[in-house]
């Protein structure tokens, strides 16, 4: 049996036209997953120093340490890093999606 969203654009051909647009310009964004060279290794370098430090801080996991639920590293101006509740750092976007850091 096919998925609600596929029979969705079965039946709704412009909708599906729509979505293909939209995938198409997604793959190329920064985040993507066509998003390639430089940027790509730029963006994994970020993740993996992300979830050093935060295995380094022992809140890695889906838990992590206990009391430290909902706990995110929050990066800083100076370029540091520190705790800080998820739904804070998550919640603090600027202008145009861009981050205002702490």
């Amino acid at each position: 049996m096919a998925s609600k969203s596929s029979s969705y654009y079965k039946r709704n051909k412009s909708a599906a036209t729509k979505k293909k647009k939209y995938d198409r310009e997604y793959r190329k964004r920064e985040k993507g997953s066509l998003a390639s060279g430089a940027k790509k290794k730029r963006l994994k370098k970020a993740d993996a120093e992300r979830w050093a430090e935060r295995k380094k801080r022992g809140i890695a996991g889906k838990d992590g340490k206990s009391g430290t639920k909902g706990t995110d590293i929050s990066h800083k101006k100076g370029g540091g890093v520190t705790t800080e509740s998820r739904s804070a750092n998550r919640s603090r976007n600027g202008k145009n999606g861009k981050s205002t850091k702490k």
